[in-house]
C-alpha cells in the first residue's frame, strides 16, 4: 500500500494516497451537494427569498464547497497543492484545445448562475420554443415544454444567442389578441364587450386594466386589438388566447356584432373575359 505508482512533483503517491484521496473525494462530493441542497431549498427558503435565487445561491455553494472540499481532500492523502502546478498547467492546455466546448460551456453557466438573465422557473423562448426552466446544470439547462417534453440546451447557447425570458424582473406581461368587426357596428358597444370579456376571464389582471385598440380600417372590417395583462397565461399563451377568441365569438353572437369575413366582387361581361395581370391572350384561330 505504500509502494510508489507515480510522483507529483516533489510527492510520492501510493495506492494508500490514492484510496484516501477517492474516499474524501466522495464525501466532499457528497457533503457539497447535501449543503448546496440544504442551503438553496431550506435555509433560503425561510427568508421569503425569490425561488430563482435561491437556487442559484445554492448552486453557487454546491460549486464552491466541492472545489474547497477536494482541495482538502487532496492536502489530507498528502498531495501538496503547489506541487500540481506543472500538471495543471499541462491540463490547462488540454481543456484549452480538447474541452474548449466543455469549458465554455461550464463558465457560460457559472455566469448564468451569477448575472441571472434567467433562473429556474422562468418561462423563456428559445428560438421559438417556449418552456419553464427546471434545471441550470453545469454544462446545460434543462427546459420542459407545456406538453412535457424536456429540452437540454449548452449554456454557451443560452449566453450567445437570443432568449426571450417572459418571466424576467416582473412576471406580468400583454397579450395581444386582434379582432375584426363589420362596417356599421357600434363601436362603444365593441368596446364594452371586449373588456367585458377579458374581466371575465380568470387568467386576466385586473391591474393594469385591459385596453381596446382601434387598428385601422381594413377592407372587409374594422381592425381592432384587445389588449390583456395576465401572469398565468404567459405558460400557456395558446390557451389563454383560445379562451378569449371563444368568449369574444359567444359574446359578439349574443350583442349581435357582426365579425365579418373577407368578400370580393365579381363582374362578368357578356362575351369578354378580362383577367388583370394575365399576358395578352393571343387572337383565336
Amino acid at each position: 500500500m505504500t509502494r510508489t505508482l507515480f510522483e507529483i512533483g516533489t510527492t510520492a503517491v501510493t495506492p494508500l494516497t490514492l484510496a484516501v484521496f477517492v474516499t474524501l473525494g466522495i464525501a466532499a462530493f457528497v457533503l457539497a451537494r447535501v449543503a448546496g441542497s440544504l442551503v438553496g431549498s431550506r435555509l433560503l427558503a425561510r427568508t421569503g427569498m425569490d425561488g430563482g435565487l435561491q437556487y442559484a445561491l445554492g448552486r453557487i455553494i454546491y460549486y464552491v464547497l466541492l472545489i474547497v472540499s477536494l482541495l482538502v481532500a487532496l492536502q489530507t492523502a498528502g498531495v501538496q497543492v503547489g506541487s500540481l502546478t506543472v500538471v495543471l498547467g499541462a491540463l490547462g492546455i488540454g481543456i484549452g484545445f480538447g474541452l474548449q466546448n466543455i469549458v465554455n460551456n461550464f463558465v457560460s453557466g457559472l455566469i448564468l448562475l451569477f448575472e441571472r438573465p434567467l433562473s429556474a422557473g422562468d418561462w423563456i423562448d428559445v428560438q421559438g420554443t417556449g418552456g419553464r426552466v427546471r434545471r441550470i446544470g453545469a454544462r446545460s439547462t434543462t427546459i420542459v415544454t407545456n406538453d412535457n417534453i424536456t429540452i437540454i440546451v449548452p449554456n454557451a447557447e443560452l449566453i450567445s444567442n437570443r432568449i426571450i425570458n417572459w418571466s424576467h424582473g416582473d412576471a406580468r406581461v400583454r397579450l395581444r389578441v386582434p379582432v375584426g368587426v363589420a362596417y356599421g357596428s357600434d363601436l362603444d358597444l365593441v368596446r364594452a364587450t371586449l373588456l367585458d370579456v377579458a374581466r371575465g376571464n380568470r387568467d386576466a389582471l385586473a391591474q393594469p386594466p385591459a385596453a381596446v385598440n382601434f387598428i385601422a380600417f381594413g377592407e372587409s372590417a374594422l381592425e381592432f386589438e384587445l389588449a390583456v395583462w395576465t401572469v398565468s397565461g404567459v405558460q400557456r399563451q395558446r390557451r389563454f388566447r383560445s379562451d378569449l377568441n371563444f368568449a369574444i365569438a359567444a359574446t359578439f353572437r349574443a350583442q349581435g356584432i357582426e365579425i365579418p369575413f373577407p368578400q370580393r366582387d365579381v363582374h362578368v361581361r357578356s362575351g369578354l373575359l378580362e383577367v388583370r395581370g394575365a399576358p395578352e391572350a393571343k387572337d383565336a384561330p
